[in-house]
């Protein structure tokens, strides 16, 4: 890299327009959607997609609600054009639905594209040429005028054949390519002839698209352009505003957004942001945002993942795990931190009268795009006690007190940092039962008990337990059920304890559902240590808990 960039590369220039309006203007609509997944987004492919992926991918857009489809430049492939007169012919297009095809301003061109759309019911003709001065310069040597004539010559032809099929709904599309790094007077001049002979109006609705072709400048900057451009249109009102950004600078997202505070009425995009170079903007991000501000986007994500796989099916590019919204990851917390805020989150969300979505680090639901919480919190060594606390009570309704929390999540540390793996819910699943005593045969199991009451109110505890193998009775006496087996297993081991914490609950909301108790014993001046005990009578498992912490405590 160079020391002095600025020898090499020249910083791109502001737009005079002092009393830009946009910044202080707010999203409260969407935009008109067009999905060029089949055309821009297959072109980006290093295997391009056969008819039979292409089909898939039309049906998916379709399920999405998108109106307005680029299925194809018919007239680059045979392929192309076998994919549209394929949908024709099998009249797989819903009356509510508009096809778009693109065409260069060439003759010959524009002829083969109008072959593929004989009896199509509705249409966008997407015409385009360059118009930037490194194009005009290097890549057609052409001056302004040339450039002109060409865009009004192939905008007559299209309005010709478009007259020639007049049991087609036409639109007409025009966009000045690389307009981002055209003068924007000479990009006007260009659109105000291109208008001049398409003539919109209601009986002949026309697009104007101001494509980022490729990121050159800052999103503001490209607003400015598009607002611009929007005040001095003398046909404003007679046309729609699109943009298409692409995604060099990584921006292509703020680009469509801004641009849409800027005047711009359509944005052209792929799902995911698939497209040449760095892509495209991504739809599903940006419908995603108008979401999580409240704002119905007018398309269907709410099966993200099945859209995942169709996609990463049709295009053979996988989608990122960051990817935002649609990623594997973008869900999951494995920050000690994090989980600890989205285990309240969660549980303050439970009790909103309002139900407004508040979650920390959680600006969408989940679950209203087909998520389900598992993989919200995920466990590893950079994880706290909330994190495996969560787990358990999202997937086996075990709310576990703070000591225990706080136990546990050291065990699980432990492991985690042996295996400098991340612990699946099954595996910490297993080490807390392994733990504290929740398997077939713990190390003392509680077999039958009874207690009973004397005159002065003393508790009497008998209990048969199975110990290591070997079957015996415990008895003793106190003033309640866990202090009078606490005494018998004073006489029995000669085992001094004390309980600590005690907590309780159903899993469950049934009258007949299974209760959990958690107990923490300690030595005197010991090492506290928890016991946890399932079953559906409650002082059954209390007395579990005890005798499965006590196991501990013997050794």
């Amino acid at each position: 890299m160079l020391a002095d960039p600025s020898q090499k590369y020249v910083a791109f220039p502001p737009v005079n327009l002092p009393d830009r309006q946009w910044p202080g203007k707010t999203l409260d609509k969407v935009p008109q959607w067009c999905s060029s997944d089949l055309r821009d987004g297959n072109q980006s492919l290093a295997e391009p997609m056969d008819n039979q992926r292409k089909r898939l991918f039309f049906d998916l857009l379709l399920r999405c609600g998108f109106k307005q489809i680029e299925v194809a430049f018919p007239s680059a492939s045979q392929t192309d054009f076998d994919f549209v007169r394929g949908l024709i012919n099998d009249k797989a297009i819903p009356e509510d639905v508009a096809i778009q095809v693109l065409t260069p301003s060439r003759s010959d061109l524009i002829e083969r594209t109008f072959e593929a759309l004989i009896d199509v019911p509705r249409a966008i003709v997407h015409l385009y040429n360059a118009t930037s001065p490194i194009f005009r310069d290097v890549v057609f040597n052409q001056d302004k005028a040339a450039t002109l004539e060409l865009a009004v010559r192939g905008a007559k032809q299209i309005r010709q054949l478009c007259e020639k099929y007049p049991q087609t709904k036409w639109t007409f599309e025009y966009s000045p390519e690389t307009f981002c790094f055209t003068e924007l007077e000479f990009s006007l001049e260009v659109c105000e002839a291109v208008a001049a002979v398409w003539e919109p109006c209601a009986e002949r609705p026309m697009i104007l698209n101001l494509p980022a072709t490729v990121e050159v400048s800052t999103p503001n900057i490209y607003a400015d352009q598009i607002e611009w451009f929007c005040r001095h249109f003398s046909r404003r009102e007679l046309v729609s505003i699109s943009v298409h950004p692409h995604n060099d600078r990584g921006t292509g997202v703020a680009c469509a957004e801004l641009a849409m505070l800027a005047g711009a009425d359509r944005v052209e995009g792929c799902l995911f942001g698939n497209g040449e170079r760095t892509g495209n903007v991504d739809l599903v991000t940006l419908a995603l945002n108008f979401y999580t501000q409240g704002i119905s986007p007018g398309l269907d994500f709410s099966d993200l993942k099945g859209i995942v796989e169709i996609v990463e099916q049709c295009n053979q590019l996988p989608v990122h795990p960051r990817h935002p919204y649609a990623g594997e990851l973008v869900f999951t917390a494995f920050s000690g931190s994090h989980q600890d805020a989205i285990k309240k989150g969660f549980a303050a969300q439970k009790q909103r009268e309002d139900k407004h979505w508040q979650v920390p680090y959680l600006p969408l639901d989940p679950a209203d795009v087909g998520c389900s919480y598992e993989a919200v919190i995920r466990v590893n060594s950079q994880s706290g006690k909330s994190g495996a606390a969560w787990l358990l009570e999202q997937n086996h309704g075990l709310k576990l007190p703070r000591g225990l929390q706080i136990e546990f999540s050291k065990a699980v540390q432990k492991q985690t940092d042996t295996s400098g793996k991340e612990m699946g819910t099954s595996d910490m699943w297993r080490l807390f039962r392994q733990r504290y005593g929740l398997v077939d045969q713990p190390a003392m199991k509680l077999l039958s008990y009874d207690i009973r009451s004397d005159a002065s109110n003393q508790r009497h505890f008998s209990a048969k337990v199975n110990y290591q193998g070997q079957e015996m009775t415990l008895t003793g006496s106190g003033n309640g059920l866990l202090s009078s087996a606490v005494d018998a297993l004073h006489r029995q081991f000669d085992l001094m304890l004390e309980i600590g914490d005690y907590d309780e609950h159903t899993l469950g909301h049934q009258s007949h559902s299974r209760a959990v108790a958690y107990v923490s014993c300690q030595r005197p001046q010991g090492e506290r240590v928890y016991g946890v005990g399932i079953d559906s009578d409650v002082s059954s498992a209390s007395l579990q808990a005890l005798f499965n912490a006590s196991a501990q405590l013997l050794g």
